[in-house]
């Protein structure tokens, strides 16, 4: 389960012992920080955590932000500053040399627009969603701290935002940001004043599709599910005693190598792994995703092992476009030296989040950028 996940739990269940609920999200930063925008903390009034939003360092302090500044319910902006001298007297200690604002609120389940019911359909009904939020505004702009945009991927939009400008401003840039699935921290110029936007990408579960049964497969399924991901196992020889031996959660079908195709559903977000151990099956397979929209197809075995089913493929008049190739990825996972079941398993996870965020899983050492992408302002004129 991933932190979002443990967030939008943490809420039902505070809703059912009638808790006060309060949720703090890092909405800017500058210089080096632990957490980036986006990152989210929940809370209770009864003092329940769930998520982080820098190393540990300032945890408590939103939460006494919730017991002595909220009592009247709006949302307050706080910010961090690990440049000025103040920190080494405040004893935060960031970690990092930069600057973390924090915009706190408290969560009512009848709230509109409701970020936290938005969140709970898009992963429920696995669908992308956008949520544009202002944490700072200055001049005569017809906005309240904690005002939200929500765009749908219908394309319908709901905010309580009045300022006709930023409304007419943030649609592009939610739609934008819908298209090229990157969150991004906004700064508007309006006629009457400025408003700064964190506008934020709502990603369903990561679906990850395991063909194979085997004991190899286990530690995969596992490691993905930690990290949030929807898992589903294909078991390409339809064994009755398969879903003993994977994680409560995982949608485990039987099936053969004729009929895969009529019972898995395959988009652009979905992540395969092929690891039957078959090559007939792995022939099949590969005969059926090559040409689907997955974005990562990685196959198990030999460099030789995966040319050697290309050519049957080719053979039989299947050849793969150099866009499909790009997707495939064999011998599957990143060199680590693995050899048992659970070190294979990490390499396999670890190089699907390499591709996932476009990196190259190279040593962090011999890195000369930054770690993290830079959330720098995009001033609209």
């Amino acid at each position: 389960m991933n932190e979002l996940q443990a967030i939008l739990e943490g809420f039902e269940s505070s809703q059912e012992s009638g808790e006060i609920t309060f949720l703090a999200t890092v909405v800017k930063t500058q210089g080096s920080t632990y957490r980036r925008p986006g990152a989210k903390m929940f809370m209770t009034n009864t003092g329940r955590m769930i998520g982080t939003i820098s190393a540990g360092c300032l945890e408590n302090d939103v939460f006494e932000y919730t017991q002595q500044r909220m009592s009247d319910g709006k949302p307050i902006l706080v910010t961090y500053d690990r440049t000025a001298s103040e920190d080494i007297l405040w004893g935060f200690g960031l970690g990092c040399n930069g600057v973390v604002q924090v915009l706190i609120e408290r969560l009512e389940r009848k709230s509109i627009p409701n970020a936290i019911a938005f969140t709970q359909e898009c992963f429920h009904k696995k669908h992308l969603g956008i949520i544009a939020t202002v944490f700072a505004f200055e001049g005569e702009v017809d906005v309240k701290l904690g005002s939200r945009l929500l765009l749908y991927p219908n394309g319908k939009i709901v905010t309580d935002i009045k300022d006709p400008n930023l409304i007419e401003s943030l649609s592009a840039d939610v739609q934008a940001a819908f298209v090229n699935q990157k969150s991004s921290v906004n700064n508007y110029q309006l006629p009457l004043g400025s408003a700064e936007v964190f506008i934020e990408v709502i990603q369903p579960p990561t679906p990850l599709v395991i063909f194979g049964a085997g004991y190899g497969a286990v530690p995969v399924a596992k490691f993905a599910q930690a990290l949030g991901w929807d898992v589903t196992v294909v078991d390409c020889r339809a064994n009755e005693t398969t879903r003993a031996r994977f994680p409560l959660g995982c949608d485990v079908i039987l099936s053969n190598r004729d009929i895969i195709h009529k019972q898995i559903f395959i988009d652009v977000q979905t992540i395969a792994v092929v690891m039957t151990h078959n090559y007939l099956d792995d022939l099949e397979i590969l005969k059926m995703m090559l040409p689907s929209p997955a974005r990562y197809i990685g196959v198990l075995g030999t460099k030789y092992r995966t040319e050697r089913l290309l050519q049957d493929l080719s053979s039989k008049g299947i050849v793969p476009t150099s866009e499909q190739l790009n997707r495939l990825y064999s011998p599957v996972g990143i060199d680590i030296g693995a050899e048992t079941p659970e070190e294979i398993a990490i390499a396999i996870i670890a190089e699907i989040q390499a591709v996932l965020r476009n990196r190259n899983s190279n040593f962090l050492k011999n890195r000369n950028q930054p770690i993290h992408k830079s959330y720098q302002d995009n001033f609209n004129l």
